[in-house]
């Protein structure tokens, strides 16, 4: 077996959320199997393998947003495993088991960081990868990807958080 002489890629990008926090959306990240709800250019996202959420759990992805090796098909696929959550600092972590997207030995970590004292700033979404340098690609057009799908997801998410804590109140009165 030929090994890579090249270093991983890795890379980092961020959101920052001003008006949800923490707590409110690590849960809607955690939602492992459910994750084309907020990532815009995954068309499907579902378990494959264990329970959602769950360590070892196993995800199938597929959207346009990463080419996929195949010119006859435009659709790139995944099938990702879960391979670290933690809870309390609201980070998980999961693997690339297959694709036809080029990419080898891939691994992401996400964590749902709170600003300010108590959370009450919001929070950041921090989102790095570690990845095999694929062929015909470049680093910094991947990390843009990456910064691009974040940035709308974060929105996704804050704008979901907001319309429902508006029916709340509204609820409520």
């Amino acid at each position: 077996m030929e090994q890579n002489s090249e270093p991983k890629w890795e890379g980092k990008v961020s959101a920052r959320l001003k008006n949800a926090t923490a707590d409110q959306i690590w849960p809607l990240y955690k939602d492992f199997f459910n994750f084309h709800k907020w990532f815009h250019s995954l068309a499907t996202c579902y378990g494959v393998h264990g329970a959602n959420g769950e360590l070892g759990s196993v995800r199938y992805c597929a959207g346009f947003s990463i080419p996929s090796s195949g010119a006859d098909n435009p659709l790139s696929w995944s099938t990702e495993r879960l391979t670290a959550v933690d809870d309390d600092a609201r980070s998980l972590s999961y693997e690339i088991v297959d694709s036809n997207i080029g990419f080898e030995s891939y691994l992401s970590t996400v964590k749902i960081v709170p600003q300010g004292e108590e959370g009450q700033d919001g929070c950041v979404i921090e989102w790095s990868f570690t990845v095999d340098p694929v062929e015909g690609w470049v680093l910094g057009d991947l990390v843009r990807k990456y910064e691009t799908g974040l940035h709308r997801m974060a929105q996704r998410m804050e704008d979901a958080v907001g319309s429902e804590m508006e029916s709340n109140w509204v609820l409520t009165l």
